[in-house]
Parts: C-alpha cells; structure tokens; sequence
C-alpha cells in the first residue's frame, strides 16, 4: 500500500523528520568538570584551613568541658562548670568590660584621628609622602619591639616620658604609666593609637584617593564650603572604607594579646588584661588548660557574634551582588 502525498501535511517525499532536542548532557558535563577543577584549587587550602583553624576550635570546644593540665588526654569531665566559672571570675568580667573600653576608645578617638590625618595627607602638601611613610611606619614593627619601646619610654623616674614632663615643670605627672591602676589603660590605648592608626590611615588614604575629584570639583563650583564638601560628598562615598576600618578596630580590641602581653603582662593586678592574656595566664602559667579552653571559646564567640550582626545590619549594603558567578556558562 503507497501513501499519497498531500501539500500542506508535514509527511511526504520532501520532509525530514527532526529529532527531539537530547537531554543537554554537554552542559552538565561542563558543569560537572568547572566544579572539579574548582575543588581541585580549593582542596589544598580547604585541608590547611581544616586542620589549623577548624580542629583547634573544635578540640577547644571539647577541652572546655573538662579539667585539664595539658597534659595526655582530657578525661576528668566537668559540663560546663568551667563556663559557670567563667560568669562568677571578676577577672574575666573585668576583661569584657576593659574590651569594651578599648572598643569606644579606638571608634571615639583613634579612627577620627586616623580619618583627619587622611584627608590633610590627602591634599597637596609638600612632603606629604614622607608624612605618610612616617605614619605608617609603626605599623610594621612588631608588637614586641613596639612593647619594649614603650617599656623604656613610660619606665617610672627613668623613662623618656618622665624626663620631659620633668624639664616642662610637669615631672609631679610622671612616674605612673603603666604601674598605677588609674592610668594604666589611658597609656596602653595610646600605645596602640601610635601602633595601629597608620594602618587605618591608609585604609582612608586608598578610599579617598578612590574618589573621583570631579564630584568635589562640582560641589566647589555649586558654592559647597570645605566642611560642605567632606559631609555630603567625601564622607558618603568613604562609607564602604569607614565600616571595614570600624570592624577591623573592634575585632582587634576583642583579640588584643601581643601588645598588652609584653607591656604589662596584664598588670598592675590584672587592671590591663584583656581575655587573650588570661586565656594565656590560665592555659600556660597556671595549666587550667580546659578552663583557658572555656576563656577561648568565649572569645571566639563574642568576635562571631558581633562579626555575624555587623555583616547582617552594616556591611549588608557592601555585599549586596558581590556573589561571583562561577559557573561559566553564562547561566
């Protein structure tokens, strides 16, 4: 039997059948090979995070509900008096309410002055990339050298400190420092001022220099006074920089150790610890490893917290479409 053709039919002696679109197999193969080739690069970094940051959290975590040296393995299980413990040690206390104190300190004082030292290196000055080296430079030293410096510079009667207040007619000021427990924290937080407001400096420095001059030349034609110009169109586009550089300052203050540790060791009768130093004081000159544990664990959880509110309420804006789209296919 022989079939007919009929015009307009789509059978007949002319057509073509054409096949069903196949499953897109070629590009969830590429796929498939882009996320491999990702987790091959990521792999060696991944291990390394593992095993240096992850595992000493996690066997922190675990220390902390025991009592012990140091020494073998916990055994002696405790729950969670070593965290009861911690809420009833006025030393700790103290440590949060002295973390807050460097907190307001550093946003109160040491940003603004690190903002203003910005914006007058920022204008045409001579010599003003010799200004900028010198206030950066203490920034590279360590906080051990940075530490023993002012060691010698606030030593009571001897130091560098009390020799000038001494020719000003001032020498009745002198002898305090770090050894009174009225003026040790006023004189650590401007250790830390010299040591660490060249680093936001050049934060502000880089966020200023990435504005483009035509928006303040606009305003200076439109009539806009100085103060007029750095409210409504520096400081705005700084905002970015401004809010990075407030949450390095505040998690710095949180993890303080190194500086406090070779300045005053904590002292005078712990009016200088911050958590970081008694974590050190219990876990290595007293071996009450799991109540240092306990110490670190609470450390670590006051930095994600904060760290976790101030990326959902500040920095939202920030990484709002900062996701990169690593698929590579354009989907």
């Amino acid at each position: 039997m022989t079939s007919t053709y009929l015009p307009g039919t789509r059978s007949g002696p002319d057509s073509v059948s054409q096949p069903r679109p196949a499953p897109d197999r070629a590009r969830s193969r590429r796929r498939l090979l882009h996320w491999l080739t990702a987790m091959g690069f990521q792999l060696p970094a991944l291990a390394l995070f593992g095993v240096l940051v992850l595992l000493p959290i996690l066997f922190a975590l675990y220390a902390s509900f025991f009592r012990w040296g140091g020494f073998g393995m916990p055994s002696d299980y405790t729950g969670t008096d070593n965290f009861t413990r911690l809420f009833q040690d006025d030393v700790f206390l103290g440590d949060l309410w002295r973390c807050l104190v460097l907190v307001v300190f550093s946003l109160a004082l040491q940003l603004p002055f690190a903002l203003a030292m910005a914006v007058l290196l920022n204008q045409r000055i001579r010599g003003r990339a010799v200004y900028r080296m010198l206030f950066f430079a203490p920034y590279v030293l360590s906080e051990a050298i940075t530490g023993v410096l002012f060691g010698m510079i606030f030593a009571p009667d001897d130091g560098l400190a009390d020799h000038l207040l001494s020719d000003i007619g001032l020498g009745v000021l002198g002898g305090k420092w770090f050894s009174d427990p009225s003026t040790v924290m006023a004189t650590l937080f401007l250790v830390m001022t010299w040591k660490y407001f060249g680093f936001h400096m050049m934060l502000y420095l880089a966020g200023l220099q990435s504005i483009p001059a035509e928006l303040t030349e606009a305003a200076t034609v439109d009539g806009a006074s100085p103060w007029q110009r750095f409210r409504h169109v520096t400081l705005p586009l700084l905002a970015p920089t401004l809010r990075i550089s407030v949450f390095l300052s505040v998690i710095g203050s949180i993890q303080l150790f190194d500086l406090v540790w070779v300045v005053t060791a904590g002292g005078p009768d712990h009016h200088s610890e911050t958590m970081a130093v008694t974590m050190f004081q219990y876990g290595f000159k007293r071996y009450q490893v799991g109540y240092a544990s306990a110490i670190s664990v609470a450390m670590f959880a006051v930095s994600l917290v904060f760290a976790l509110a101030y990326q959902r309420f500040v920095l939202r804006r920030d990484l709002e479409g900062a996701t990169t789209n690593m698929r590579g296919d354009g989907a």
